[in-house]
């Protein structure tokens, strides 16, 4: 082609987009917003040859003031030098100052656009590269600035720093990042890293992400460092983080989200205890390790299984008691009743005389460990097998009933199985009915680390037989439900629901405190009433409803009306399983006959889970639907691979490859889409009830739709052809000169 053709890339890790304009040799820095579009009218071509390798932010909070750094590494892998207008959108409602930046070791002027004058450049821009993808970012301020060429095969490296306010509700301070990153490029970035450290006047209590899995750090009750970390990844949702003021008591922070004032809403309440031990009275407890010593455990596992229960006796608190029961073709008990922690290095001692031999009790060895139990006080079985019930009573559903019949209401189960051959059934149906909870150990892990994590959790119980009230208004469908888990030292209880009607509430806490009822109430609590809120929880709500209904089909069978919500769930929210990943390839899926046959081969399916119990395949099944139902985020958004660029809503130019993605379904606030035959269709939209309004694309309709719902930028941004909806009212973009 001899055409000078302008190659456009929007780069963007975090939210920036970069424009960089390649050139057969030096030119001046593309100007903002010239007058005239100097572009031919046929579409740009897509650049290949620049690349983020590396993004990292690090974000310093100190009493609610952030101050960001954010370093770029931009890399031009082609032979032409590669330069543009650099735009970064900020957080949005954030009110930033002290704005520096620096292109390859250089300060440069950069201007802080404010929201109205960003729009008009979004606007423009897409106007001129007929690509729609800024739109995300209108009502947002922005940060532009020119940028030095990039030499071929070079690099550069560009670096931002700014400060703002951050707001607190009810207690929480939150913190938000725009990380999105599939809007501007289908490259994937080489290295990405988030690390946020926070110190406050104020003892910090609960820290907690709805958006990324995090890793956290706490130095002392006044501060933490918590990083979130990946390589060759494009990031599909901003980076957001809340973390609480501490009080002398139980703390409660409330979120919530609604989509209109006429829909139920969604609600996530984090209950914490003190971060200061002293203020907050540990709960003495009993623990019993119930430890299987069969042949099938005889090597690196039984060597492991023996650390793993030295470990939880090395760090008994000074109140706590403790025994051991071992079991094979048999079982035998360290001692004859519960003992104190000064009798632990004996115990350990005992641990090593024992040989990993025989069959396998797990009727007697339970109902030995049960007998053991004070009524009067708290009690945890750390429950270990590698098997199946061999020796003793062996049907599934007896040894469930004779534990149910011989535990007292005071136990609290949590199971470990380890390998591949357990009966996750019978597993996970103990810990179930004895308020407890599982894992399972796969052979590539160790378990003497998953059992001291789990304990780590459990050891100091704050409150047990917790129980919730919302005085003033009717919520729902909480996850996890009744009976809620024991609050312990040093965690936190995060609880995902619906409500009816938002509005002022109060929270009532009850719970027992060493063998006391005692109640906390919290006032000036408050259920969204209007639109808006934090627009993760529908998705992170949709994702512990469906592992619950996942768990209920393995455990008691395959029921028409929970896979009609699982298929209802995924299709609406983007929560896709193994078992409906076929949703996002249905064509007919936007119909009832469609959904209807999308029901009939989910049961078909789904009808696997309760096949087997054991195995490999039944452990994966059983790992994933627990994870589900216990995440703190979002369920990940599925990937496929080789859909055309132009199947995505940017045409290829002409003579160039299209650019393949591996993203077939987009969440865009609490909105799911699908792509189908080049259109991303919004799951909500109904063709058999609907009537479609159809807007050309960058047409003045176009434009005008936006400035009335800026809240559309998103569905906008998703390419140049797409069906959404608004208050029942569906719309169809389409292409320019449609009539």
């Amino acid at each position: 082609m001899k055409k000078a053709l302008l190659l456009v890339l929007f780069f963007s890790l975090l939210l920036p987009g970069l424009s960089l304009a390649q050139t057969p040799g030096p030119v001046d820095p593309w100007p903002p917003i010239p007058p005239e579009p100097p572009f031919p009218p046929q579409p740009p071509l897509i650049s290949h040859d620049v690349s983020l390798r590396s993004y990292q932010v690090t974000v310093d909070i100190e009493d609610q003031v952030a101050t960001t750094r954010i370093e770029q590494v931009f890399e031009n892998q082609s032979d032409l030098p590669a330069e543009g207008t650099y735009i970064f959108p900020l957080p949005r409602g954030a009110v930033v100052s002290d704005l520096v930046m620096i292109v390859n070791g250089q300060p440069i002027t950069a201007q802080i656009l404010g929201a109205g004058e960003a729009r008009a450049i979004y606007e423009e821009i897409v106007r001129r590269l007929r690509d729609p993808a800024l739109l995300e970012y209108v009502g947002q301020d922005a940060i532009q600035a020119s940028v030095f060429p990039i030499p071929p095969r070079d690099t550069m490296t560009i670096q931002i720093e700014y400060s703002h306010i951050l707001p607190v509700d009810n207690g929480l301070v939150r913190y938000v990042f725009p990380l999105r990153t599939d809007q501007f490029t289908r490259i994937p970035v080489e290295s990405l890293s988030v690390r946020v450290n926070a110190r406050s006047n104020d003892a910090i209590s609960s820290v907690y992400s709805p958006t990324h899995p995090i890793a956290t750090n706490r130095q002392d009750d006044f501060s933490f460092t918590a990083g979130y970390e990946t390589t060759n990844t494009r990031e599909l949702s901003d980076f957001t983080l809340y973390y609480g003021l501490a009080s002398e008591t139980i703390n409660a922070n409330l979120l919530s989200y609604r989509e209109s004032a006429t829909e139920p809403g969604f609600f996530l309440l984090m209950l914490a205890p003190p971060v200061n031990a002293d203020a907050v009275q540990i709960l003495p407890q009993d623990v019993l390790i119930v430890l299987d010593q069969s042949g099938s455990m005889d090597g690196q596992k039984w060597e492991q299984a023996r650390e793993a229960a030295q470990y939880v006796l090395d760090n008994l608190n000074p109140e706590d008691r403790f025994n051991v029961v071992a079991f094979s073709t048999g079982w035998r008990v360290y001692a004859t009743d519960l003992q104190g922690p000064a009798e632990a290095p004996e115990a350990k001692a005992w641990l090593d005389t024992l040989e990993a031999i025989g069959g396998t009790d797990i009727n007697g060895a339970l109902t030995t460990a049960f007998a053991l139990a004070d009524d009067a006080r708290q009690t945890v079985v750390l429950f270990l097998t590698d098997g199946v019930p061999t020796e003793g009573q062996v049907n599934t559903a007896q040894i469930l009933e004779n534990a149910q019949a011989n535990a007292p209401a005071n136990v609290r189960l949590f199971s470990f199985g380890v390998g591949d051959d357990v009966d996750t059934f019978l597993l996970d149906q103990l810990h179930q009915a004895l308020n407890g909870a599982g894992t399972y150990v796969r052979p590539n892990e160790r378990i003497d680390e998953e059992v001291a994590s789990l304990y780590n959790r459990i050891a100091s119980p704050v409150m047990t037989d917790i129980e919730l009230e919302f005085e003033g208004v009717r919520v729902e469908e909480l996850y996890p439900g009744e009976p809620l888990p024991d609050l312990f030292l040093g965690t936190q209880l995060i609880i995902a629901g619906r409500y009816r009607d938002g509005g002022p509430t109060s929270l009532v806490l009850r719970g027992l405190v060493n063998g006391e009822r005692v109640s906390y109430i919290y006032e000036n609590l408050e259920l969204s009433e209007n639109a808006g809120g934090e627009v993760t929880l529908p998705r992170l709500w949709a994702t512990r409803r469906i592992g619950t209904l996942l768990n209920s089909i393995r455990l008691n069978g395959e029921n028409p009306e929970l896979v009609q919500s699982i298929v209802t769930l995924s299709l609406r929210y983007g929560i896709i399983t193994p078992y409906t990943s076929f949703l996002i390839e249905e064509d007919d899926i936007f119909t009832q006959q469609g959904r209807e046959n999308a029901a009939t081969q989910a049961e078909q399916n789904l009808g696997s889970l309760d096949d087997e119990a054991s195995g490999a395949d039944a452990v994966g099944a059983a790992d994933s639907a627990f994870a589900m139902q216990e995440a703190d985020a979002a369920a990940p958004m599925p990937l496929a691979t080789n859909v055309p660029q132009a199947a995505a809503g940017g045409p290829a130019a002409p003579g160039q490859p299209a650019i393949s993605t591996d993203q077939p379904l987009q969440v865009v606030g609490d909105r799911t889409f699908i792509l189908r035959e080049g259109v991303w269709i919004d799951t909500t939209f109904n063709p058999d009830q609907m009537a479609v309004t159809e807007i050309a694309f960058l047409s003045d309709a176009y434009f005008d739709l936006l400035a009335e719902n800026p809240e559309i930028g998103g569905y906008l941004a998703l390419g140049q052809r797409v069906i959404f909806v608004i208050d029942g009212q569906a719309y169809e973009i389409v292409p320019e000169g449609t009539e």
